[in-house]
């Protein structure tokens, strides 16, 4: 039996709870441990020497030639620079508007389909394993695929609307800078929603009962129960999809790259930095594109949680 505290005097925690938890976190350390220097190795390093090429005027043929010139990659008063780059710029729009349409329109279509198979139904496991098909397939193939099927000499989509009379000749879906964008968006939105979905459903199904229960017994129409109780309550899984989903679309490149190749119509800021790397070898250059692109990924995303207010933690969750 442990001592009872005097009066006045405040109880004292025992001492081995709190060695356990100290040994609980040097063991997370230690596991923690081998994961910290991968990553260091295949992605801190990777920016850092990245960070590093954009203050240089390092090519493609003399990297370790490559002389500090400070910031003329970014500003250069004789030529210009990254932040003067009306194609740099114009490649900013395209992701930003990109990730604007795409993820919102994912979010909406996640949230239909993660309600619907929310619902118990028969069938209901298999109609969830065909949803996240186009989730499994690789970017890089279903971009390929998306290629073949809007082409306008042999593409099925041209066949099947001008079969239903929608259009009367074949449309250059990706080639027409009218629908080059459209395009992308189009198959980014039929990749991704089952990612959003599949994140949104997972919070759905650890919604309390009791209270749709109650809802219910009281006659609380079901819009109502949805905007009052649901959405709440999966708000911070709403937040992370988007996150996540927003990080990707902000990064984009296969898809655009494979669909529409260089066009400055659709082309992302991971796409401009890729030709400036590799078709034009400027490596400076590209590099400094490619650093531009993560602080301002990295800043909308640390906008968008403070102004958002998101626990990433899942402490209130």
């Amino acid at each position: 039996m442990l001592p009872r505290p005097a009066i006045g005097q405040a109880p004292r925690r025992p001492a081995r709870r709190g060695e356990l938890t100290r040994a609980k976190v040097r063991s997370a350390a230690l596991l923690l441990a081998p994961m910290l220097v991968v990553l260091a190795g295949v992605a801190l390093w990777p920016l850092l020497r990245t960070m590093a090429f954009a203050f240089t005027d390092a090519t493609l043929s003399s990297m370790d030639e490559a002389a500090f010139i400070g910031l003329e990659n970014f500003y250069n008063p004789s030529w210009g620079g990254l932040l003067t780059d009306p194609t740099w710029w114009n490649a900013v729009g395209n992701t930003v508007r990109f990730t604007l349409i795409s993820v919102s329109l994912e979010l909406v279509f996640g949230l239909v389909v993660a309600l619907t198979l929310d619902v118990p139904f028969p069938g209901r496991g298999a109609v969830r394993a065909i949803v996240l098909i186009p989730w499994a397939i690789p970017t890089i193939v279903s971009a390929q695929m998306w290629a073949w099927m809007l082409n306008d000499q042999f593409g099925v989509i041209n066949a099947m609307l001008m079969g239903l009379g929608l259009i009367a000749a074949p449309v250059a879906w990706t080639a027409d800078p009218d629908t080059a964008m459209l395009a992308v968006v189009m198959v980014d939105v039929w990749k991704a929603t089952p990612f959003m979905a599949l994140l949104i459903l997972a919070a759905l199904q650890m919604l309390p009962r009791d209270c749709y229960e109650a809802a219910r017994v009281d006659g609380i129409s079901p819009v109502t129960v949805f905007f009052r109780v649901t959405l709440p309550l999966i708000y911070p899984a709403i937040a992370v999809a988007v996150i996540f989903r927003g990080l990707d679309a902000m990064r984009v490149f296969d898809l655009i790259y494979v669909l529409t190749s260089n066009a400055e119509g659709t082309m992302s800021m991971s796409v401009y930095a890729r030709q400036q790397l590799v078709d034009f070898q400027d490596v400076g250059y590209g590099s400094a594109a490619a650093t531009l692109l993560f602080f301002i990924i990295a800043l909308l995303t640390i906008a968008y949680i403070v102004v958002g207010r998101v626990d990433l933690s899942g402490e209130r969750a």
